[in-house]
């Protein structure tokens, strides 16, 4: 896919023009808020960066943290209660030393695939407060990451049947793109200038085709672009194909999965499936049954009875692959993908240990960032903190 990008020039006359004290250093040290599992941070620390200090409300994930990074600070805790300072004090770091706040705030409210709340959510208002710590601590860059849905998300939401003939027009918070417009502001009264780019993850490596939004916010003027993926849905002169299913979890056959079976109700359709089928392959006459009341509702339906393909990517992971609505079957087996094969498609280590139940587990992995986008993220951002870092004169 080609990325999409969109630039706010906060402060032009700044570019290219860092502050004459800085003290960065190695590896580069940053916050690490919205944490889950920490796949944006298993890439940055590929890339040269190091978190000072993880933060997130969900147990389950602070426990992955723990588990895994012994040594890390793990805040368990609404980011509401919290200040820049008080960060840095727990993180052990000076606010000097930082080189960026990183995160990816809760983003139900803005899903394509929810029910488009925004604002009317009080789920999307923890966005600002991660801005909020960015716009106290000041640190050279910050990234944000977000669902596709974010850029044509409204302030408010009027449900549809209220909309149209008879009814008033929509107000400027109603209207698609609000919340984006709203953001805009916010990052010119921050004095950074963002970057917006909406990125397919499968770009860049990743055997998954994974849309997300990626704020790159800079203090310091620079306009911080991701690079051109390596990979492509076709190959081309310079670029190789996308990696497939079989890339990624081929090796996993013998391995004892752990997964939560698929009820009789959804085998008694799947079993009619072959590998990269879904509920459009079903007999006509069952198609009905098989969707329930989804089948006479408006929206994408694309979710539903899908078995997975050996030579193509995985399709965006959900948080649960059981649900009859995000229901990924393996190729082969009548069996929904394993929390093994999960955490594959998202490019953790086979070591990482996940924390808490069959559920938990399957929705941090869900939630997370694939490590190999974290990596394409923190290799770009290294770029431009290399430049803060060279003598004024040499730039």
């Amino acid at each position: 896919m080609h990325k999409h990008r969109f630039a706010i020039l906060s402060n032009p006359g700044r570019i290219n023009d860092p502050p004459a004290a800085y003290h960065l250093g190695h590896p580069l040290r940053y916050l690490s808020l919205f944490s889950g599992a920490m796949g944006l941070d298993l890439g940055l620390e590929q890339a040269g960066f190091s978190p000072a200090l993880c933060l997130d409300n969900d147990a389950q994930a602070c426990a992955t943290i723990r588990v895994n990074r012994p040594g890390l600070p793990v805040i368990e805790s609404d980011i509401r209660a919290w200040s820049g300072a008080q960060l840095c004090g727990a993180a052990g770091v000076a606010r000097d030393n930082l080189a960026c706040i990183v995160g990816g705030p809760p983003c139900p409210s803005f899903s394509t695939a929810g029910r488009r709340q925004s604002f009317n959510d009080p789920r999307g208002e923890v966005l600002f407060d991660f801005l909020r710590i960015v716009e106290e601590l000041q640190p050279p860059f910050f990234v944000m990451e977000n669902v596709r849905g974010i850029l044509s998300a409204a302030l408010s939401h009027r449900p549809l049947e209220q909309r149209g003939n008879g009814h008033h027009p929509l107000t400027l918070e109603e209207r698609q793109g609000s919340v984006l417009e709203l953001l805009r502001t916010r990052f010119r009264a921050m004095g950074y200038t963002v970057t917006i780019e909406l990125v397919n993850a499968a770009d860049y490596g990743v055997p998954q085709q994974r849309e997300r939004v990626i704020f790159l916010g800079s203090r310091d003027g620079f306009q911080i672009t991701l690079p051109v993926g390596e990979y492509a849905r076709e190959p081309n002169l310079f670029q190789q194909r996308w990696r497939d299913l079989r890339s990624a979890i081929g090796d996993l056959q013998q391995l004892e999965h752990e997964y939560q079976p698929f009820p009789e109700s959804r085998l008694r359709y799947l079993r009619l499936l072959s590998a990269g089928q879904n509920w459009r392959a079903l007999p006509p006459e069952l198609i009905p049954e098989a969707m329930g009341g989804a089948y006479r509702s408006s929206g994408g339906k694309v979710g539903f009875y899908r078995r997975l393909r050996w030579d193509r990517p995985a399709p965006t992971l959900p948080t649960s692959p059981v649900q009859k609505s995000t229901l990924l079957c393996h190729p082969d087996d009548l069996r929904p993908l394993s929390v093994q094969e999960y955490a594959r498609l998202q490019q953790f280590p086979d070591d990482w240990r996940f924390q808490g139940s069959l559920a938990a587990r399957y929705r941090q992995i869900g939630n997370a960032v694939p490590v190999g986008l974290g990596y394409t993220i923190g290799r770009a951002l290294l770029r431009y903190a290399e430049r803060l870092e060279m003598p004024h004169e040499s730039l």
